[in-house]
């Protein structure tokens, strides 16, 4: 397997995550979203991912290279091909509720700061593009820590990592970067901080990665 990403990308970081917690070796391909005017924008990678994002994995199947880009169907397709250990509980409920969890982070906070809508905010509408993306995290992070109370142990799901933590834990690296405080989200930060204890994680975290900015 192949996997196109992007070293502080939160997409491309899920990935790696769960890729490390199943134990699936991957080669890794540097896609720079700043550098050359964005190399997610140049012909050759639109060729491989139209919508001109990270992550895009590129595996093997019956013979023929295929691609699958969008960091949700990634995880679906990894928990589904390769089922052990399972990121998401056998109950349907427990299923809903952690799958809940990762879509308050995918859908509701980490589209609104993703480079490309804060290029468009800070460029287009000459607004603060900072201040838009903490209002967001704030907003969803409020929202997220008071649901994952219902479910929360060491993890988001008991003493099991699940989906919900590897969405978790590259949303919180992202809002200290947007300058937000997370004291008032203890439950979220004290699962982040025993997810940082896996070497899964470790592995996958954006400074250990091959394409990291100089520290």
């Amino acid at each position: 397997m192949k996997l196109y990403s992007y070293w502080r990308s939160s997409c491309s970081w899920r990935v790696r995550i769960a890729l490390n917690l199943k134990g699936l070796s991957y080669s890794y391909e540097a896609v720079h979203l700043v550098k050359d005017g964005g190399q997610q924008n140049s012909d050759a990678y639109r060729a491989l991912n139209p919508m001109r994002t990270v992550p895009t994995l590129e595996l093997e199947e019956g013979g023929q290279v295929r691609r699958l880009s969008q960091s949700v169907a990634i995880l679906e397709y990894l928990e589904e091909r390769y089922p052990t250990p399972a990121l998401l509980p056998a109950d349907p409920l427990l299923r809903a509720r952690i799958r809940m969890l990762a879509e308050m982070v995918n859908s509701g906070i980490q589209p609104l700061q993703n480079l490309s809508v804060l290029q468009f905010v800070k460029g287009e509408l000459q607004r603060d593009d900072k201040a838009f993306a903490a209002h967001w995290n704030v907003r969803g992070l409020t929202a997220l820590e008071a649901a994952v109370k219902e479910t929360a142990g060491t993890y988001c799901l008991g003493e099991t990592v699940s989906l919900a933590d590897i969405f978790l834990v590259p949303q919180l690296y992202g809002a200290r970067r947007f300058a937000v405080d997370l004291s008032p989200y203890p439950t979220l930060t004290r699962i982040e901080a025993a997810c940082e204890k896996l070497p899964a994680f470790q592995a996958a975290h954006p400074d250990r990665q091959p394409d990291a900015a100089p520290a």
